[in-house]
């Protein structure tokens, strides 16, 4: 019997993680957070135009994903229709539209009778509606986990649902990205990446930093196995319930924090630029969630910043880790503060260090080169802590808002790209710019670490971040593998 489960969950693993999507964390945008169900063909259109002429198509945001209220019941058939209203061109259209400029389409189902919103789901219609998908040119699927007729409460149900969806997904031959949407239930961490490209590891989140709410209930990360994991789950909420099992993320499967709320106006500037570093630096999909047919500049230069994108988009593929937690630190009105430092290694034999300051006040935080080092070796035994590393600020270049507008603006818009050098993944992939120690990806040098200077300090705004790469000059040593191997 174990031999066959064994058997069952590798050919699952073929199949979905190896299906050559997602080898580093997806990005685009989704409609959900800013528009619920307000969506048309006119709609994805106007967004992929700007995700061009913007771009951000250029550091890498492709997948446009229109999300729930596109559906239209089901034909005699059985086969799922879309909103002839709002989708007069039908979905086969809107997708060419897309791949030619450049970007692939997205779409959304649950795996339940009916979707988050009503409308109709997939449960049991699985092959019918994959091939429905495939045949429209569909690229991604994120998968909801509304009305699923009480299938759920123990891990081989969830996986038996979702998997069912995998394996229609896969039967098509089309390559389809699996977003994998069931809020964390049922410890999807030890079995979405078997089959699913990404996986929500909790409630859906809101535009606030740490805010606590009832209805984001799961607030303990020593329970994964929550029973009520909700909604309007705050920025430090997320990161605090996903710091125990980072590690299971790898090539073609990432723990997924949810849409990103950047330019929704529930945050502050620091605060968002701390939430998207965040996403970043566990290796979350990045999906825009702000409409960007409205998207304000100062968010432009949260979004489009290629050094903090770089760090998401890194060939190791490997999340930081949290070293650090201090929550003996001025409160906020909510009861909520505290400082966690998170590190890990980047391409290609670098550091990622974060400061993360989410007391009620402008703190300075301080660590060491061993500490920084812990995963490598402890108590300064890793080859690592001998060696000397320059200090790059990965916020240092952000665009400057006067630019940003014009960009927004179509301003001499066939002169904007060259004149700010902003960068292009699809020309020069992150790897290859990494290697070439290009200074878009870097940020700007502000010191240097290393056996003589084993302190890294900074001053970190309150509900802000401080994000460094400790690039090596001595060529690296063996890095410690991170990743969870299940099988």
């Amino acid at each position: 019997m174990l031999s066959l489960l064994l058997s069952a969950l590798f050919t699952g693993v073929v199949l979905s993680v190896n299906n050559g999507l997602a080898r580093t964390p997806q990005m685009g945008w989704n409609n959900w957070n800013s528009l619920g169900c307000d969506v048309s063909e006119t709609l994805l259109l106007e967004t992929s135009k700007v995700l061009v002429d913007a771009g951000l198509k250029d550091v890498g945001y492709q997948y446009v994903v229109l999300d729930d209220c596109w559906q239209d019941g089901r034909g005699k058939d059985g086969y799922i229709r879309s909103d002839d209203g709002k989708f007069p061109h039908g979905m086969k259209w809107v997708a060419q539209q897309l791949h030619d400029m450049d970007l692939l389409y997205g779409m959304y189902s649950s795996a339940g009778d009916m979707t988050c919103a009503r409308y109709e789901g997939s449960l049991d219609h699985e092959e019918k509606d994959a091939e429905t998908w495939a045949s429209w040119d569909v690229d991604y699927l994120k998968y909801d986990n509304c009305f699923h007729r009480g299938r759920f409460g123990y891990p081989e149900i969830s996986f038996n649902r979702y998997d069912k969806m995998a394996k229609a997904l896969n039967a098509t031959g089309r390559p389809i990205l699996y977003s994998l949407c069931n809020w964390g239930e049922d410890y999807v961490h030890t079995w979405g990446v078997s089959i699913a490209n990404s996986w929500r590891m909790s409630g859906d989140i809101y535009d606030h930093f740490n805010r606590p709410d009832d209805l984001c209930a799961c607030d303990d990360a020593r329970d994964p196995h929550c029973i009520a994991p909700g909604s309007h789950c705050s920025v430090m909420n997320i990161i605090n319930k996903v710091a125990p099992y980072v590690d299971r993320g790898q090539f073609g499967g990432w723990n997924d924090l949810d849409m990103l709320e950047v330019d929704q106006g529930g945050m502050t500037d620091e605060e968002y630029k701390a939430h998207f570093s965040m996403w970043a630096a566990l290796k979350s999909p990045l999906l825009i969630g702000a409409d960007l047919r409205s998207l304000s500049a100062q968010a432009l230069t949260i979004l489009n910043n290629p050094a903090v994108i770089a760090v998401n988009q890194d060939p190791l593929g490997r999340s930081v880790a949290r070293i650090f937690r201090d929550q003996n630190v001025k409160k906020d009105k909510y009861g909520q503060g505290e400082v966690q430092i998170w590190t890990g290694p980047v391409f290609p034999h670098d550091q990622l260090v974060v400061f993360l300051n989410a007391a009620d006040e402008d703190l300075e935080i301080t660590t060491t080169i061993n500490d920084i080092f812990v995963h490598e070796g402890p108590e300064g035994s890793a080859a690592q802590t001998k060696e000397n590393f320059d200090v790059h600020d990965l916020w240092a270049n952000r665009m400057d808002t006067v630019t940003a507008g014009r960009i927004l603006a179509r301003e001499h818009q066939a002169s904007l790209p060259q004149a700010k050098d902003w960068y292009n993944a699809t020309a020069i992939p992150y790897k290859d710019g990494l290697l070439d120690g290009d200074s878009r990806l870097l940020g700007e040098r502000i010191g240097s670490c290393g056996p003589e200077q084993p302190i890294l300090r900074a001053q970190v705004p309150r509900h802000g971040i401080r994000m460094f790469r400790l690039r090596n000059l001595t060529g690296g040593a063996t890095r410690y593998a991170l990743h969870k191997d299940e099988l």
